[in-house]
């Protein structure tokens, strides 16, 4: 068997995987012209973007609406204790991290929420979204800005010992509201991280699955995407390729065929969710808004706790906290009961 012959200089750091044959030096200066969009780099979003950014590509635009925690370091691989000490919001911990690994990727890092308004400017220029949020108000989203735009998508979820991944091609494959037509199951029908919890080795899993597939798509090696739908059941050692591409959902789809795509006009979606895992609530305001964060911080100085930097201000309190976002987008952690969470908001905001 012959070896392959000697790479370009600047690509050494990359010599391993330039040796496995179908990639190419080819490909990986495709790759290095490249830019990704990661939605939400907590546990599957930090996995991607690590290992998208260990194998060079040119661009990853990071966006996150949260902040961390220390219940974060059990799955969400990217991060460490000093992180959750300087309070830092999970997209300027990860670029921070991520430019470490490697300085030859640009790293943009965005702290705030996806919605039907900022989606369209976060997504505009990018070759590919993958998906690594908690909601599935999100996903929709993102499923009608992959269809009206033509741009793919990679899904993925886990819960418990469980999960599963989607490589989405618009036009040729299926989409999400092909398998899901009425949209979002309700809040009470799926369980979540706060019920079921969730296992560090299956967000492994599942990030790895999704960056392989996004770097096949990225290099051009589009023959070896996998379009089945696949799930991983890791404790009872059960995995599976179902064929989802059979079958009449994408004639019969609203979004495919209707070209209907209501999360992105904004007739679907909340400005309130209830955020997986975190007993907490995050309440978004109609209007962005652009806060003075200091001076929010010495409002709130005789109230409890306080901790400011660039970023956000945070109130803490023995029953509950606040962490506001100079976008008036605020997380209140304490509490799952939206109508309280609004009450706080209202008290301390004032918005």
């Amino acid at each position: 068997m012959s070896q392959p012959g000697p790479f370009p200089s600047e690509f050494d750091r990359y010599s391993r995987q330039l040796r496995f044959a179908p990639w190419s030096v080819e490909g990986q200066r495709l790759l290095a012209r490249r830019r990704a969009l990661v939605v939400g780099v907590g546990a599957l979003g930090s996995v991607s973007a690590e290992l998208l950014t260990r194998a060079g590509i040119g661009t990853l635009r990071l966006v996150d609406r949260d902040f961390l925690q220390l219940s974060n370091l059990q799955r969400q691989s990217l991060y460490d204790e000093r992180d959750v000490e300087l309070g830092l919001p999970k997209a300027i911990a990860a670029a921070n991290r991520l430019g470490r690994i490697n300085s030859s990727v640009v790293i943009e890092p965005h702290v705030g929420d996806i919605n039907h308004r900022t989606l369209t400017k976060l997504a505009q220029d990018v070759d590919l979204i993958i998906d690594g949020t908690d909601n599935f108000e999100t996903r929709f989203l993102v499923n009608d800005f992959s269809l009206q735009h033509g741009l793919p998508w990679i899904f993925g979820g886990c819960i418990g010992a469980q999960g599963q991944t989607l490589t989405i091609i618009p036009h040729q494959t299926i989409c999400l509201r092909c398998l899901m037509p009425a949209g979002p199951p309700p809040a009470d029908a799926i369980e979540t991280c706060d019920t079921a919890g969730v296992l560090g080795p299956i967000v492994q899993i599942v990030g790895a699955v999704q960056a392989m597939e996004a770097l096949k798509y990225l290099t051009g090696n589009h023959a070896a995407l996998n379009l089945h739908l696949q799930v991983f059941s890791i404790w009872d050692n059960h995995w599976q390729q179902i064929n989802v591409q059979r079958g009449p959902q994408r004639s019969n789809c609203p979004a495919c065929n209707g070209r209907e795509f209501p999360w992105l006009a904004g007739e679907r979606g909340s400005q309130t969710q209830v955020l997986c895992g975190r007993n907490s609530v995050q309440i978004r305001p109609q209007l962005e808004q652009k806060l003075d964060l200091p001076a929010i911080a010495r409002q709130w100085s005789e109230s409890g706790r306080v901790i400011c930097n660039e970023y956000l201000v945070k109130l803490q309190r023995d029953d509950f906290e606040i962490s506001l976002f100079a976008d008036g987008r605020a997380i209140i952690y304490g509490t799952d009961d939206m109508l309280r969470a609004r009450t706080l908001y209202s008290q301390f905001v004032g918005h």
